[in-house]
């Protein structure tokens, strides 16, 4: 089991939701988030605005429908400029279903 975190703009994220569901990947959770990468945010005129809105995504995934679900990310948030965002994908240990007391997804 792997834990995909996608951290994309927020203009992207219903074209992705869309396409992991298109792709049978239904199961995310979303949060709201801000931050920056190596460029440390944008300037327009003379504002700085050093920390971005961007959303994360969170999707529990088997083994083998990681690398399918880390395209479908990337083809569907992509735009080719600074500030598509990252994906970081770990280990999952254990998952249980808190209702059924299921281990696993």
């Amino acid at each position: 089991m792997q834990m995909i975190r996608a951290i994309i703009r927020p203009e992207k994220v219903d074209g992705v939701v869309d396409s992991l569901d298109n792709g049978g990947f239904c199961a995310f959770t979303k949060i709201d988030v801000f931050g920056r990468g190596r460029q440390k945010g944008i300037q327009i005129g003379p504002t700085i605005y050093d920390e971005l809105a961007k959303v994360m995504l969170l999707i529990a995934a088997s083994d083998e429908d990681t690398d399918e679900i880390l395209r479908i990310i990337e083809d569907s948030a992509r735009t080719g400029s600074f500030g598509d965002g990252k994906i970081f994908i770990s280990p999952i240990e254990e998952a249980y279903t808190i209702r059924t007391g299921e281990r696993g997804l």
